[in-house]
């Protein structure tokens, strides 16, 4: 019997996954992948194979959870990817709540329809979309997955086909990277032949009101640098005795924020360009002294340029910011001094950095083993989350080469994500012209295949990368590399396959007005997904 195949079950199955408030590091995360397990134990096909559904443990006591439905006659495996943790709730303000309780949040939207958005009334009017956090991204996928792995125990697929349903996607994809080990086991366990892997996070609009329904062949990749400005402090009074490190972060805002040296077109898709996601002194408390040190951190997005290449605008960019910083400041002394004849200024040079040179320096000067000391101390007593950890070492080196100061240092943040794209795979181009084809022939909906999922997607560290990976200069320059953040090249290649993304309608992800249109994405699109898998598996 069928318990997630009806529009109504699949609703329903969604509700009970969103109640669960499974935001990133939170205890409901694990409780979630749980409730996953338990629910595939009540199936009879895992009772019999109980050994084919998994919770695997990641290092910090999360869990990811494998489901696999095998056939007896053949080892070729579509895997099913998905994740089920979601980004906070504080935007949904008085109406935080509710944000795990889609019908009531939509009733509550519904009872003060008149108060919100018009785009937001037109579709609580149509009656079709269903809100919540998490509903769009990526609880309606996983529901969705659920019910195709429901069908293969049913017999509708030619093949096996694995559910993979990992946590941590929204934040570091810690999840996925520990999921790569584990399906190799499995492969190798269960003698598999990997053809593909299906996510299905939502379709993103390309612009407010878009109609269009998209399948993508890859996933944009993503870079988080950021610049440690490392100033000269000093009291109010005598400005000029030092040089204030928020005057530093500005240039390089200035720098970095929106430029278009960042930006990338690939056929008809354009990255945005980078953008701050953090900027602010390190000062802790209020007092006359000028902020020694700042910090920004950057989103940078990328579709097939190499890392090497981004890394070096980065550093291009520091240098020019740290030639205008000099030049505004000895530029204001000069005018100071017109008023103080006999006080003279010196000129304050700022010096540019990459992490892995200032290491280096520290090394030079107090050896190996007391920069590891400070670190290991500092990593004992963390209790910070990774970019402010990762801002914090690399703040404990400046402060032990402060002569150099002032100074600015390029270092890298988890997350990172590859570029991949399997665009030009033959396997997956006839695979998407079929499911296009099926769907305008019976559903009259024209499916537009774009390259590059925008929103971020896991599939980065399972698909073919886009330009060359060696991730040498990236670590050397992550302090958080091998103190609480693991990755590697052999991580990386550890498995690659062909991909592609089928998932469901909805708007607004990250926002207090996160829905999911119902009617495409638990109405046509379950047979869309069907008529996928059944593909992927004959080709």
């Amino acid at each position: 019997m069928s318990d997630w195949k009806s529009k109504q079950q699949l609703v329903d199955l969604l509700c009970q996954l969103v109640e669960y408030p499974s935001i990133t590091g939170s205890e409901a995360e694990i409780a979630l992948a749980e409730h996953i397990h338990q629910r595939f134990m009540e199936k009879p096909y895992f009772k019999e194979h109980p050994n084919h559904v998994k919770l695997h443990p990641l290092p910090d006591g999360r869990e990811l959870v494998t489901a696999l439905v095998k056939q007896d006659n053949t080892q070729d495996t579509v895997i099913l990817l998905s994740h089920f943790d979601v980004v906070g709730v504080d935007d949904f303000g008085s109406k935080k709540p509710l944000a795990f309780y889609p019908r009531g949040l939509t009733e509550e939207y519904e009872r003060m329809q008149d108060e919100l958005p018009e785009a937001i009334q037109q579709d609580i009017k149509n009656g079709e979309w269903l809100f919540g956090r998490g509903i769009m991204d990526m609880k309606a996928g996983l529901a969705l997955h659920m019910s195709m792995l429901e069908r293969t125990m049913e017999g509708e697929f030619k093949g096996n086909v694995l559910l993979l349903t990992v946590p941590d996607e929204e934040v570091n994809s810690l999840g996925m990277l520990q999921a790569l080990p584990a399906l190799q086991e499995i492969q190798k366990q269960e003698n598999l032949n990997y053809k593909a892997c299906l996510n299905g996070e939502p379709m993103f609009s390309q612009y407010p009101g878009d109609p269009r329904q998209y399948v993508y062949s890859g996933s944009i990749g993503k870079l988080l640098p950021g610049f440690l400005c490392y100033g000269k402090e000093t009291h109010v009074g005598e400005p000029f005795a030092g040089l204030n490190a928020n005057l530093m972060v500005s240039y390089l805002a200035q720098e970095l924020e929106l430029n278009e040296a960042f930006i990338e077109t690939v056929g008809e898709e354009t990255t945005p360009p980078p953008i701050s996601l953090m900027q602010r002194d390190l000062k802790d408390e209020y007092s006359v002294q000028t902020p020694q040190a700042a910090v920004a951190m950057y989103n940078v997005l990328y579709l097939k340029q190499s890392t090497k290449d981004i890394h070096n605008k980065l550093l291009e960019a520091a240098h020019r910011a740290s030639s205008q910083t000099s030049e505004h400041f000895n530029s204001k002394a000069r005018a100071f001094l017109k008023e103080k004849p006999g006080i003279h200024i010196p000129e304050r040079p700022v010096r540019v950095f990459t992490y892995e040179e200032l290491y280096d320096e520290a090394v030079q000067r107090f050896g190996e083993e007391e920069v590891e000391r400070r670190r290991n101390l500092l990593i004992s007593q963390r209790d910070k989350g990774d970019r402010e950890f990762s801002t914090l070492l690399v703040q404990e080196l400046a402060s032990l080469c402060k002569d150099l100061a002032p100074m600015i240092v390029l270092f890298y943040s988890p997350p990172f994500y590859p570029s991949v794209s399997s665009k030009e795979d033959k396997y997956i181009k006839d695979t998407l012209q079929h499911v296009k084809d099926y769907t305008e022939d019976k559903f009259k909906i024209k499916l537009e295949e774009v390259e590059f999922f925008p929103g971020l997607s896991d599939l980065s560290f399972i698909g073919p990368p886009t330009s060359e990976t060696k991730l040498n200069t990236l670590l050397e320059n992550m302090p958080l590399h091998g103190n609480g953040f693991e990755l590697s090249n052999e991580r990386l290649s550890m498995l690659r396959m062909p991909i592609l993304n089928v998932g469901p309608r909805g708007k607004d992800p990250h926002q207090w007005s996160e829905r999911l249109e119902l009617s495409y994405s638990f109405e046509q699109l379950p047979e869309i997904i069907s008529e996928t898998i059944h593909t992927l598996l004959k080709s």
